[in-house]
């Protein structure tokens, strides 16, 4: 489903993401983690161009991100993606949040917009704030509507970018929830994280970044019981104490 080759990127003379490789299969749930600034976020950006990478390619379902002659919006529009900060209209409504990109980009009509969008907050719990400003939501509520909104595109796959970092803690199960349950659906899924409790349960899969580079790509349960770099196991031996 999406293929990462030999992927690199620099910010002027910062080479950010070093010879970068991740297959993700159809229904897979991959979690990507590691230190702060070791490139998980901007390797997730890549997979729909939100970020430009200088070297190597990247196909999601067979098109090719970088290629010149792509779509990009139309690409955008089939990966769902969930931000660390909500990235909510303050202005609009959660109804119109949702129905926004359903109206202008996949031309639905309203009714249905707005069908689609109640099911999808009756969903993930928020049915009766429909009419709400996401200002007057929690964060955790703020954060259930961005992934309500990403899955009223009906994307093939959807991307997480530490999608509880903002959120005070007793809002992170509530969010996580919702994703366990589209994991156990059979959502494609790539998710940046430091919730090694969520990556444990749901993932698939494991890449550990550091430093710009993917260190260990594994299955989870060999990840955790067995990381084979010294780099990972440092990581995971400090980490793992909170879990």
């Amino acid at each position: 489903m999406i293929k990462l080759s030999n992927i690199d990127k620099w910010y002027g003379a910062f080479h950010t993401l070093k010879d970068c490789s991740v297959n993700v299969s159809r229904g897979e749930v991959l979690v990507i983690c590691g230190p702060s600034g070791s490139g998980k976020s901007t390797l997730i950006k890549c997979v729909n161009g939100l970020e430009p990478f200088q070297g190597g390619e990247i196909t999601v379902d067979g098109v090719s991100v970088g290629a010149a002659g792509t779509n990009l919006p139309r690409l955008r529009a089939r990966i769902g993606m969930v931000f660390q900060n909500f990235e909510l209209y303050p202005h609009m409504s959660v109804l119109e949040n949702i129905c926004l990109a359903q109206l202008k980009v996949l031309k639905r009509p309203r009714d249905e917009a707005e069908a689609r969008a109640f099911a999808l907050l009756e969903r993930v719990g928020l049915k009766d704030h429909a009419r709400k400003l996401p200002s007057q939501l929690s964060g955790g509520q703020q954060q259930r509507v961005a992934i309500a909104r990403a899955l009223a595109m009906d994307p093939i796959a959807m991307l997480f970018d530490e999608p509880t970092s903002a959120l005070d803690p007793e809002m992170i199960n509530e969010v996580l929830e919702v994703m366990v349950q589209l994991a156990q659906e059979g959502m494609t899924m790539m998710v940046v994280t430091h919730e090694m409790g969520f990556a444990r349960k749901v993932a698939d899969r494991v890449v550990f970044m550091d430093q710009g580079e993917v260190v260990e790509d594994a299955a989870t349960d060999q990840f955790f019981s067995a990381p084979k770099s010294d780099r990972a196991k440092s990581f995971l031996s400090r980490i793992l104490q909170h879990v």
